[in-house]
């Protein structure tokens, strides 16, 4: 059972990545890109560490620094070095970063909306609850360090 529910598990997350990935794609951004910046709108103002966007990542980035290189030359984020502690730099979101976000978001939502179609409110909440229980034996185990424990709970509807 097991054996299967993982497959199952990377082949939805395939295909629902790769939806995703092509609707994002449209705003010219990557899912990458995409993710830093619905972190960074997360974040507010004050914005993240990189290591701290790193956690956050729905899929690990190799090269986090150069992501944002990039992103900083689309104008996407800006990073600033903080004056108490100069070996931190802190990431936000631009307003040009933003205004992709909200052009992004009720597609996203409808897309989310179309891929569970087919489930209930109550079946999407026991899933959620479910997800986050594995999530949390992960946190536990240690399988996954880098990895922030309360993004699940974060991004769960309440």
């Amino acid at each position: 059972m097991e054996s299967y529910l993982f497959v199952a598990f990377m082949r939805i997350a395939d295909i629902f990545g790769g939806e995703a990935e092509q609707l994002v794609k449209t705003a010219g951004l990557t899912a990458a890109q995409y993710n830093v910046l619905r972190i960074l709108r997360g974040a507010g103002p004050e914005g993240l560490a990189c290591g701290e966007i790193a956690e956050r990542m729905i899929s690990r980035d190799p090269d986090i620094t150069r992501l944002l290189d990039r992103m900083e030359k689309r104008e996407l984020i800006t990073r600033e070095r903080q004056s108490d502690d100069r070996r931190v730099v802190k990431t936000s979101v631009t307003p040009t970063g933003l205004q992709i976000l909200r052009t992004l978001d009720k597609p996203v939502r409808e897309l989310h909306k179309q891929q569970f179609r087919r489930l209930s409110a109550k079946q999407l909440k026991t899933l959620a609850s479910m997800l986050q229980k594995i999530h949390l034996q992960q946190m536990e185990s240690g399988t996954r360090p880098d990895a922030d424990a309360n993004v699940l709970e974060a991004e769960a509807p309440h």
